[in-house]
């Protein structure tokens, strides 16, 4: 018989255990900010109608990355974000929610996109929002900001420091308002600024758009800044001003890595106000790792109430997998995380090793048995060795008789004979 594929789908993640423990490690600290700051989990379903994920009703013509298949007359698909999913459970709960509704998401996600760098089929994606019905302070997009660069901080030591970048889409507006432009030369210009660093000769393509004229005024903007166009509209002004003040109120929340950078534009086409970006700092190679902004109406096909919200994605996978992967994080800390091997010399030695073990757990010392106990010491003790441990007890007639253990610093190779007692001293001491 043929041996069946051991490797996983092409874009779909498997970590090796000291991998597990650091992606672990670094999405609890996430989470307990986000918990700290008031932010309620949701674990919602990863599989949904798929009339809930698209509004295309024949398939074929489907132009999204949705894993879409069908359960007898029930035609569903996974989630790709957790934004739909989200929508649907607040139009859904209105009446059971406190607004402004504070919740963040942290699960895997499905897109069927090609897979390269950074890039994955399956990832896991950390999702922040506060919504409101109607209206929402803009006060709280200075909060989700705040909220993810406190998260990103959690997690320096192993992936570096952040940097923020904030656009406003409400400049552009203002921007294209003030040059005359048409709606469809609205959007021509912003996809051209949403790919400015990728276009060869950003300024000729505006050209080609909308004149030389105009061209050099969007080409002004980057290359005087934004504040130049100060004093030419009322909704210029406005715009400039909420920026500014954007950064004040951030650097009064004690967020001092954030700078303006009108380029930030976020392709989702539901964004009407702030938009932000993060980027690793010492990992600049890297595409953003998060961002987000304002949205006027969440839920609008399910719900004739208007739901206001300001929300943000982490790239968890981008980041920590990729890295991980490249051997960009340091992964010393996590790779042996056993205290002690618990080694049984005979199977009469079984009942006082195992109370052995669960004292051990009871003093948060993480302890694993070796419970193959016709295997020879010379088996067990590399066994002790291949996964870590920082010490063995080994037990055999004489200590289960005595009450005692053998404890071996797997070091220094030093063993003494201890009361467990002590010997759970010695080995809380790291």
């Amino acid at each position: 018989m043929d041996l069946k594929p051991t490797k996983p789908l092409s874009g779909f993640i498997e970590l090796l255990p000291a991998q597990q423990r650091c992606f672990d490690f670094c999405t609890t600290r996430m989470q307990n900010v986000l918990r700290g700051c008031g932010f309620n989990r949701l674990d919602l379903p990863a599989i949904e109608r798929a009339e809930v994920l698209t509004d295309k009703d024949n398939w074929d013509e489907t132009e999204t990355q949705i894993f879409l298949f069908q359960k007898g007359d029930t035609k569903m698909g996974l989630r790709y974000d957790g934004t739909v999913g989200l929508s649907r459970y607040v139009a859904g709960h209105l009446n059971d929610l406190v607004f402004p509704f504070r919740a963040y998401q942290f699960a895997r996600n499905y897109r069927g996109e090609r897979p390269q760098r950074g890039r994955y089929r399956e990832f896991w994606q950390m999702d922040i929002d506060i919504l409101g019905i109607e209206k929402l302070s803009e006060n709280y997009d200075a909060e989700v900001v705040a909220t993810l660069a406190r998260a990103y901080d959690s997690i320096a030591d192993l992936v570096g420091k952040v940097k923020i970048k904030i656009g406003n889409r409400r400049f552009w507006n203002a921007m294209f308002e003030y040059l005359d432009l048409s709606s469809e030369q609205c959007r021509d210009v912003f996809v051209l600024i949403d790919k400015r660093d990728k276009i060869k000769d950003f300024f000729e393509a505006l050209v080609e758009i909308i004149g030389d004229t105009k061209a050099q005024e969007i080409e002004n903007v980057f290359v005087n800044g934004y504040k130049s166009f100060a004093n030419k509209s009322d909704k210029l002004n406005s715009a400039i001003a909420e920026m500014d003040g954007f950064i004040d109120l951030l650097n009064a929340m004690g967020i001092d890595n954030a700078e303006i950078d009108v380029s930030i534009m976020r392709g989702h086409a539901y964004y009407t106000g702030i938009v932000f970006e993060f980027f690793s700092e010492k990992f600049p190679e890297l595409p953003a790792i998060g961002g987000g902004g304002r949205y006027e109406n969440l839920a609008d096909k399910f719900s004739k109430t208007k739901i206001v919200g300001v929300g943000a994605s982490i790239g968890v996978s981008r980041l920590l997998v990729s890295l991980m992967d490249e051997n960009k994080i340091d992964l010393s800390q996590f790779e042996n995380n056993i205290d002690a091997a618990v080694l049984i010399m005979g199977k009469q030695s079984v009942p006082y090793s195992m109370s052995v073990v669960k004292q051990l757990r009871e003093n948060d010392i993480v302890a694993i048995p070796y419970l193959d106990t016709d295997k020879k010491f010379k088996n067990q003790i590399e066994y002790a060795d291949k996964i870590g441990a920082r010490y063995s007890i080994i037990i055999g007639d004489n200590e289960s008789n005595n009450n005692v253990v053998a404890l071996k610093d797997m070091q220094s190779g030093v063993q003494e004979t201890l009361s467990l007692k002590d010997a759970v001293k010695k080995i809380k001491v790291k």
